[in-house]
């Protein structure tokens, strides 16, 4: 039997939660495809407890649980788990991760949606290299088609294309898996000398982008040192996410002040 009092101790759970957590144990190979409700019928219980459980222990739902527990396990039980099946999990746990929310709070969305709408005719500038240029395309769109005059603009630009613009330029907008390109850093130091509001997107390490921005937007790296972006990662569509909650509170802000 596989010892789980390092995960339940403090938990307070209920002799009907316990006897679900070690059918889940016992029945590890399975339950995945069994499902919250397929659990929940073999354990003569609803739904609920199940979910309640999960957030007893501190997942963000079943999948989440099965995936910590699975490692767990496994190293319990004496099998060796290869380097393939720890990517293997490591990767799809990013799917379930709810650091998102961990590393940016509801304050910060909340204030780059009213610094947005402060802007007046100012232009956003928009910049990402690379992948982070996909994401910064993504962004520009959202925003224009909400009325929102925007710049969008990518490494292949010259400088010239930011330098140019700044005197019309109210918030800028970086988007950089590690905050450490170059030219993303040098329009940051140039916005900030210029008194532009500077809004970064960069991985949750410290970096020189995210020093410099009045706003630092962190999303977890799960592949941190594949620079080259050939390994799996779930860090932009963890972007975009994100951006899909900032236009969200922006376009919140627009509605309440068209009622006024």
């Amino acid at each position: 039997m596989v010892d789980l009092s390092k995960i339940t101790d403090g938990k307070n759970l209920s002799d009907m939660e316990r006897t679900v957590l070690y059918y889940i144990v016992e029945h590890i190979d399975e339950v995945l495809k069994m499902g919250v409700r397929g659990v929940a019928r073999e354990n003569f219980t609803s739904s609920s407890t199940i979910m309640r459980l999960t957030k007893k222990l501190g997942y963000s739902g079943f999948v989440d649980m099965y995936y910590k527990l699975l490692p767990m396990i496994r190293s319990a039980e004496g099998e060796r788990v290869d380097q393939s099946m720890r990517l293997d999990l490591q990767f799809m746990n990013s799917f379930c991760s709810n650091t998102l929310l961990q590393y940016n709070s509801y304050e910060q969305m909340q204030l780059f949606a009213r610094k947005c709408c402060e802007l007046g005719n100012s232009y956003v500038f928009i910049f990402g290299t690379g992948f982070s240029a996909m994401s910064a395309e993504y962004l520009n769109r959202k925003f224009l088609v909400l009325g929102r005059k925007c710049i969008m603009s990518s490494g292949m630009d010259s400088i010239g294309v930011f330098e140019n613009n700044l005197e019309d330029m109210g918030m800028l907008i970086v988007i950089s898996r590690s905050g450490e390109t170059q030219s993303v850093v040098d329009r940051a130091k140039i916005a900030k000398e210029n008194g532009v509001f500077l809004v970064s997107f960069t991985n949750e390490l410290d970096n020189r982008v995210n020093e410099l921005a009045d706003i630092a937007f962190r999303i977890e790296d799960s592949n941190k040192l594949d620079d080259r972006n050939m390994m799996p990662n779930t860090f932009f569509p963890n972007v975009l996410m994100l951006m899909e909650l900032l236009v969200y509170e922006y376009y919140k802000v627009l509605q309440k002040e068209e009622k006024q």
